[in-house]
Formats: structure tokens, sequence, C-alpha cells
């Protein structure tokens, strides 16, 4: 007899947006870079890439380092600046934006197979706005978070917290898809589990040691690596 748990027993999907469901990963490199650039600090492009999805102030701070910039009073400077381009050439940007393979139809499939979806990023509200209107799957969503629910973004996991606070389940029963490194490390903190999606251009073995469990090239294949979960996980 299947254990009556494992049929009503509730399950989220949270679900990183950047790199993950939409195709912004090389607009936040290039963006950051030019940024960067412009206010003073030139770094390689590689840099930036390997940071992206890290909680910006973290990330500026870390480039501010690559660029041998050591002042303080000149890191600052810099740093402020920088955030305030960023934000800018982004939203310059967000016209280039597009959804990756399979987006919308793993929102809504999910929702469908009876997950709890949960639109786990911590980007600013202006760029979730962005990204949420470009998906167009609201009524399959379940709940969201965004910058505004933290001070500090992944690989902190208070995101994640959030995110399974507002789904209503344990860390157990929930799954994190991301494409960065730090999405894995941020969900591991908590016990839950992640699937990586190759659409941010990170290695396998970068993301299996970050700690993803499964990898999948893009959205499309992570909704064929769920129906293949066991119902009670």
């Amino acid at each position: 007899m299947a254990d009556p748990d494992s049929r009503t027993r509730r399950r989220a999907l949270l679900l990183d947006v950047d790199g993950t469901l939409v195709d912004s990963t090389y607009v936040h490199v290039s963006t950051w870079h030019r940024a960067l650039d412009e206010a003073g600090a030139t770094v390689p492009h590689v840099e930036v890439h390997r940071r992206v999805g890290k909680d910006g102030a973290t990330l500026v701070a870390e480039l501010l380092e690559v660029a041998g910039i050591d002042d303080q009073a000149a890191r600052d400077h810099i740093a402020s600046r920088t955030k305030e381009l960023h934000s800018h050439y982004y939203a310059e940007a967000a016209n280039s934006l597009r959804l990756l393979p399979g987006a919308r139809e793993l929102v809504r499939g999910a929702h469908q197979r009876g997950w709890t979806t949960v639109l786990a990023t911590s980007a600013p509200p202006s760029e979730f706005g962005e990204a949420r209107e470009l998906l167009d799957v609201d009524e399959f969503v379940d709940a969201v978070t965004t910058g505004e629910d933290v001070d500090q973004a992944k690989p902190d996991p208070t995101i994640v917290g959030i995110a399974l606070d507002r789904a209503g389940v344990d860390a157990t029963d929930a799954i994190m898809v991301g494409d960065a490194t730090w999405d894995a490390i941020a969900a591991t903190k908590l016990g839950v589990r992640s699937i990586a999606v190759r659409t941010g251009g990170i290695g396998d073995d970068e993301l299996r040691a970050a700690g993803f469990s499964d990898i999948a090239d893009d959205a499309a294949a992570v909704l064929e690596l769920l129906d293949r979960l066991p119902r009670k996980m």
C-alpha cells in the first residue's frame, strides 16, 4: 500500500531567475564590466562572469581586489559609482533579455504537477520586474522573493530560507534550481537539494563541487528530470 504521506506531502520548487529562466547572465557580465571600467576599475570579463549571481556588494568588492585598488576611499567611491552605473546599463539592456529554453514550460509544468513554485531571486525589484513580465507565468507561481527581502544575496542562504517559508515546506521537501555555484552553496547550507542548469555558462565540475546533485542542459530538461524523481524525496 502506498504511504499516504507520499501522496499528500507538499513539495516546493525554488527557481532562480537570472541565468536559469531568463538569458541574463552575459548581460550582467557586460554591464558589470562596463560599469567597473567606467568607474575606474578594469578587470577581465572572466573575473566578472565567475561572480555573477553573487551578492552585488560582494561581487564589486572582490573585483576591486582583482583590479588592485587598495585605497579605501577610492574603493568606496568606485563601488558606489559601479552599482549606480550597472543599474543604469542593465535597465538599458532590458529589451535584449530573452527566455531560456523551457523556462515558461518548467514553471507551468511544475505547478500543474503539484509543486509549490517559488521564484527565489535576490535581484533588485526593478530587474526582477523586467524578468517577471518576460516570463508571464504569474498564474503558476505561488510565491516570490526579491532583493528587498534580504540585506545580503547568495551565497548567503537567507533568501532560500525565506523562499522555504513562503512555500510552507521544510528543506527536505524542496529543490532549488539554479545556474550559478552560489545557488547550490546557499541551498546546501539549509539542507535543500539543488539542480543545476548549464545556461549560466559554468562547467559541470564547478557545479558539482558547489553541491548540485543533478545537472540539466536547461529548464526544459529540468522538467523531464523532475518527472523521474520519486514522489517522496
